[in-house]
């Protein structure tokens, strides 16, 4: 009997040591995506190395809540979505509005026509300070069915913002579509046309959220829609005619985001924009693009636009790979340093350095895991469907979408980049608080959220052409993880 006790006492206490380390494994799951061909796949085996990198999680330590992620119904999006057939056209919208899918949650579009629109257009044509004939039937045939249909695929819903590339150019100094001023004797008709937009949407079952002020109030060079605002002149508008208008007509719960470009802009805008409690009234927000690098995000200057209203919203609302024809059927293209984009070219000799050859995945994941440690808390991209040629645009500004479509053949190509925005958009939901992380491998960008549902998400790239491995850590609990080259992962860790 003695023989048999002291044997089972030791099998015993190595039981109990099985069960404590199984109980320190932290519980995850791994989807990759990366240039050797996976694509949002679940990773189940890993690597283990001596003395790997460390990535430890801190949730008790929150930054900002995210509003979402998504992209934006364009008039040139949902006019080829018409051109395919039924199968296809659904395929797209299920890829970016179910759970399934991208469950896109923070979405954009445009008021009056944009250059990816078909040609130039406004819903008050002629001149006439009440707009008593403000219709939007333009966007009757393609752009409101798009979105319309996406709200019925969505289970979650989506929030929509709304932003003029102009006013009609009757209201402007140059009459012209392209530059020119808002006349300040139409004023307060143009805060009239955005809360009839509001009323002609919500007719046709479509909420608007919110509005941007302006699309790129620097202007884009004139060459497609645009409307110049300086800081003063906008806040002036914001401050005394858009949102007291909307507010005498009931409408003051519906967001205003200020700016709306790049934001190397940022700091003079924002010291303008919340100089005091008065001007900064009606501004809910900050909007913000990315065009002024492929590489670098400005982490100061998007600090500081924080610190300037820290309650305020701070989102991305459009970028995209620009002044590129998509490459079709071919994703090793967009993990490589080759594309360029309009800085490329056109930049200032002094800015050029801004703008080197970049692969696109890389500018993607880079971008939205800089943004969100630097307190942005939406990254909306810019079209969700353009077809080979990077169009259909008026002006002929190719551009490339995460899905691409042969509308003759009715074919559909998901880029990488599409897998990209899924690794954020699906598994870090509205109202998710960004939380600490502490990571001591500098060559692995990551960004953590937690959940409402109480799990977090570890979003991370590995831009190098090594794999890594690396201990994640939360709390007691530790799993080590491996990450192939040129690679995104989404990390998923259930804590209840």
């Amino acid at each position: 009997m003695k023989i048999v006790k002291y044997l089972i006492y030791p099998i015993l206490v190595l039981l109990m040591m099985s069960c404590k380390e199984n109980q320190s494994q932290l519980d995850v799951e791994v989807y990759e995506t990366s240039v050797n061909g996976n694509k949002l796949a679940l990773i189940n085996h890993f690597d283990t190395v001596d003395n790997p990198s460390k990535i430890v999680l801190n949730d008790s330590k929150k930054y900002q809540l995210i509003t979402g992620f998504g992209g934006a119904f364009t008039e040139s999006s949902a006019y080829l979505l018409n051109k395919l057939g039924k199968e296809n056209r659904k395929k797209i919208l299920e890829a970016y509005f179910s759970r399934e899918g991208a469950n896109y949650s923070l979405t954009r579009t445009h008021m009056n026509s944009c250059d990816f629109s078909l040609s130039q257009y406004s819903y008050t044509p002629k001149p006439d300070k009440e707009l008593k004939d403000f219709s939007v039937k333009e966007d009757m045939k393609d752009l409101i069915p798009m979105i319309k249909e996406a709200l019925t695929i969505s289970q979650d819903g989506f929030k929509i913002f709304a932003s003029p590339w102009t006013a009609p150019p009757w209201m402007k100094n140059n009459k012209e579509w392209v530059g020119g001023k808002l006349l300040p004797e139409y004023y307060d008709t143009w805060a009239l046309f955005f809360s009839k937009y509001i009323d002609a949407y919500k007719t046709e079952g479509i909420d608007i959220w919110g509005f941007t002020v302006e699309n790129e109030p620097h202007g884009n060079g004139n060459n497609w829609e645009s409307m110049h605002f300086t800081p003063k002149e906008m806040t002036d508008f914001v401050q005394n005619h858009l949102g007291p208008k909307l507010e005498a007509d009931g409408k003051g719960d519906k967001i205003i985001l200020g700016y709306d470009q790049n934001r190397a802009g940022l700091k003079e805008w924002v010291d303008v924009m919340y100089a005091t409690e008065e001007s900064s009234k009606y501004y809910d927000g900050t909007a913000i693009h990315w065009y002024e690098s492929t590489y670098d995000f400005f982490p100061e200057d998007l600090q500081y636009a924080h610190k300037k209203a820290p309650n305020k919203y701070l989102i991305e609302t459009e970028g995209c790979v620009d002044s590129e024809v998509p490459k079709w059927q071919d994703d090793s293209w967009y993990w490589k340093k080759e594309a360029t984009d309009w800085g490329w070219d056109w930049a200032k000799e002094e800015d050029k350095y801004l703008h080197p050859k970049y692969a696109p995945v890389n500018r993607y994941a880079r971008d939205i895991i800089g943004c969100l440690n630097n307190w942005v808390d939406g990254w909306v991209d810019w079209n969700m469907v353009l077809d080979r040629q990077g169009g259909p645009n008026w002006f002929k500004n190719w551009c490339v979408a995460p899905i691409i479509i042969d509308e003759k053949t009715d074919e559909v190509y998901f880029t990488p980049i599409y897998y990209v925005m899924v690794h954020f958009s699906k598994y870090i939901r509205p109202g998710a608080s960004i939380i600490h992380v502490d990571n001591t491998d500098k060559d692995i960008m990551v960004t953590a959220a937690k959940n409402p549902d109480g799990s977090i998400a570890v979003v991370l790239f590995n831009e190098g052409n090594k794999s890594k491995v690396f201990n994640l850590i939360l709390k007691d609990k530790k799993r080590s993880i491996k990450i192939n080259a040129q690679a995104i992962q989404t990390i998923i860790i259930s804590t209840n």
